[in-house]
């Protein structure tokens, strides 16, 4: 037995995702088309985090979810299959949202998912100033690493005490933990995850799937 998180390459990843998920054809048909966007589908989350992602909706018994930064809808799709939820879905990008819509449509769940076109801290602000304080059950945080720290603490403002926020690419191919790598995204994810660890409003965990998780359960 290891204390430490193993590695996955090579065959052992092989075999990690050939029983670590089922991914609904509709997600992968979209997984598919996202990646010949070139180097803008790294902006897509893995299949193996949908389903983790699905999986938590399901053992919340998730209502109302809010996400920042919606790209092509891989994980607000995965997250409205997932079961009986009503989802805000907040992105900049109008071209990106379309393909979105269209695999939302296709799926059936697009009268469950509100787009918001804007700025993710825009969004937060309209929803804090009509009332929507402590009404959702998670939050899901994908955009611009700079406002982070925007969108953690609008975030704790609109989850309900228990309300889980997660926060993506926390670990940011591994940049986090160099320090001669110093550029504004990376430095942004490194201030917010030390702010995290220490603190006491939240109960959290930090989980190595894809580019890193974060898991904020608000107290």
């Amino acid at each position: 037995m290891t204390g430490k998180t193993i590695g996955l390459e090579g065959r052992l990843y092989d075999y990690y995702a050939a029983h670590a998920y089922r991914e609904p054809e509709v997600l992968k048909e979209l997984r598919v088309e996202t990646a010949k966007l070139g180097g803008n589908a790294r902006m897509q989350i893995g299949p193996e985090q949908g389903a983790f992602m699905a999986m938590l909706v399901k053992l919340m018994g998730a209502k109302r979810i809010l996400e920042i930064g919606t790209f092509t809808g891989y994980s607000s799709l995965a997250m409205a299959l997932a079961g009986d939820v009503k989802i805000i879905a907040a992105d900049v990008s109008e071209e990106w949202t379309k393909v979105a819509r269209r695999y939302w449509k296709k799926a059936g769940v697009q009268g469950r998912i509100d787009l918001r076109l804007g700025a993710g801290a825009e969004t937060i602000q309209q929803l804090l100033k009509s009332g929507e304080a402590s009404r959702f059950d998670l939050m899901f945080i994908d955009a611009d690493k700079t406002s982070y720290d925007i969108y953690y603490e609008g975030g704790l403002k609109l989850l309900r005490p228990g309300g889980v926020m997660l926060i993506d690419n926390v670990l940011w191919s591994g940049s986090v933990a160099d320090p001669s790598i110093k550029d504004e995204d990376t430095i942004a994810l490194r201030v917010l995850n030390t702010k995290i660890i220490a603190d006491e409003r939240v109960d959290l965990v930090m989980v190595p799937i894809c580019d890193g998780v974060t898991m904020a359960r608000k107290k």
